[in-house]
């Protein structure tokens, strides 16, 4: 019998695998978190699947999405981005990415990790939604909305309301998977 899915995933291979496999699984490792971040922050005005495609171009680009070593990036390796076919050669999702990893050791340095901060957001437990249909998910929420403020206080920046809810339902602190989609059930911490 044939699996039922969330029918955005449903037009590519690479995409039905990320939806199976990692797509609202509650993620809680700090760099990987990190990770989805700066791909989420790559994606606006795009599709989840042209960055889904570059993903291993980013990580290769990036030094392996490495905070510490991103932070440490400077106008050569701006140019060098710039140039690299395997990632979005934006300049200002770029230097956002770098500025996001210099962001985002800061508060590392803080008495909580940056995993922990986000998922003190929903109390440690994944908000379960129970949608029917695909035009019942939200852009963004208020927690969505919230959760951008705070990161722009932070100095993060290409985190808007719903760069920030996508990347919460990506990370799984929000489960948006459609009731009937056979991962719904499976998706807790």
């Amino acid at each position: 019998m044939e699996k039922t899915r969330c029918p955005w995933c449903l037009s590519d291979d690479l995409y039905i695998t990320y939806h199976d496999k990692e797509w609202g699984r509650p993620l809680k490792d700090n760099q990987k978190l990190f990770e989805f971040l700066v791909l989420d922050g790559a994606q606006a005005g795009l599709s989840w699947l042209t960055i889904l495609k570059r993903r291993e171009g980013y990580r290769a680009a990036f030094d392996g999405m490495d905070p510490e070593c991103m932070a440490r990036y400077g106008a050569k390796d701006i140019a060098r981005l710039l140039g690299d076919a395997r990632i979005i050669r934006n300049r200002r999702k770029i230097e956002s990415a770098i500025g996001n990893a210099r962001a985002y050791l800061k508060m590392m340095e803080g008495p909580v990790s940056f995993s922990r901060w986000l998922w003190d957001w929903v109390d440690g437990e994944p908000v379960i939604n129970r949608f029917t249909a695909m035009p019942e998910v939200p852009a963004s929420t208020e927690l969505s909305e919230g959760i951008s403020k705070e990161l722009k206080k932070r100095g993060f920046s290409f985190v808007g309301p719903t760069i920030v809810y996508a990347f919460l339902q990506a990370a799984g602190l929000v489960n948006d998977h459609l009731v009937d989609c056979f991962r719904h059930p499976d998706l807790r911490v």
